[in-house]
């Protein structure tokens, strides 16, 4: 009898809360057509999407669009990208996932789609 393996809790963890950042952000409010991919990268998570304002990739290739952080506290950090220094920026710190993943997919001040 074949055993049985299991992935490790660190991956299903990822898979749960990378759906959970994938059904977010189809509610997004700009640039709804487009499909963003969610990374795990060092313990974040990296959201990408193509570039459809062109502005910062004018071929609409893949950009970075968000770097979200978890805290020991269970609470998140938002960054978003600078394009022109290649570093994130924070935006929003101490929050619930779900107040975070507010502030990206409304994102009144183009902050994260630009």
């Amino acid at each position: 009898m074949a055993a049985t393996v299991f992935a490790p809790a660190s991956a299903q963890v990822f898979d749960l809360l990378q759906h959970r950042l994938q059904l977010a952000l189809r509610e997004r409010v700009r640039y709804r057509y487009v499909k963003p991919i969610v990374l795990l990268e060092d313990g974040c998570y990296r959201i990408q999407s193509p570039c459809c304002s062109r502005r910062i990739d004018p071929a609409g290739g893949l950009i970075d669009i968000a770097l979200l952080v978890p805290q020991a506290d269970k609470s998140w950090h938002l960054c978003s990208r600078n394009h022109v220094s290649q570093t994130w920026v924070p935006r929003c710190q101490n929050k619930s996932l779900s107040a975070v993943l507010d502030v990206l997919c409304n994102d009144p001040n183009r902050q994260f789609w630009p």
